[in-house]
């Protein structure tokens, strides 16, 4: 019989196993550089993308912070600007009040007999200093002030004796009015 050795062609097939073992060894490698290379750059570029739109969302909240800070500015004047707004009605309000108060006195002092120095108006109460000819003439004007719907309690404070010029002698008073509220004086002056 005919012996043929095969020893060759088993260590060029195994020659062959092993190139092409180490050929897909290293096109592995090689995919596996490729796609972590792929990945990185995938990566860096989500990194880059969230960096730029962190970055406009930056810009934006500081556009708006500086619209917002000024939308704050624009919130405090208008609080401060009611507030002057209220003050002046209420001093409208007040004026109103000190006017009918004035043109009152006018029709409660005893006509030529007597004459207003000092007329101080506050929150309740009213000082009044004037001079009289005698005390018959302060006491007719106190109890004007009294029936006057204006005027809840009326006091003498001082009644005194002065000389003025020529040697006039009159007397100098002073009168501590407390003021009826508002509410008061509408309700009588209907009745």
């Amino acid at each position: 019989m005919i012996k043929i050795n095969l020893l060759p062609f088993r260590v060029a097939r195994r020659k062959e196993n092993i190139r092409r073992q180490i050929s897909i060894f290293f096109l592995l490698i090689f995919l596996t550089v490729v796609m972590c290379y792929w990945y990185a750059q995938h990566v860096n570029k989500q990194i880059q993308t969230v960096k730029d739109n962190t970055e406009q969302v930056n810009a934006q909240i500081a556009k708006y912070k500086e619209k917002a800070n000024r939308v704050e500015k624009i919130k405090k004047d208008l609080k401060a600007l009611d507030e002057k707004l209220a003050i002046v009605g209420s001093l409208n309000t007040q004026r109103d009040k000190q006017l009918v108060l004035f043109d009152s006195m006018t029709g409660l002092v005893v006509p030529d007999r007597m004459w207003l120095d000092f007329l101080k108006i506050d929150q309740n109460t009213v000082i009044i200093k004037g001079i009289a000819y005698d005390n018959p003439t302060i006491a007719d004007f106190m109890e004007m002030l009294e029936k006057s719907p204006l005027f809840d309690k009326v006091d003498l404070k001082t009644a005194q004796m002065k000389t003025f010029k020529n040697g006039v002698m009159l007397k100098s008073f002073e009168l501590l009015c407390r003021k009826e509220t508002p509410q008061q004086v509408k309700q009588e002056s209907k009745k």
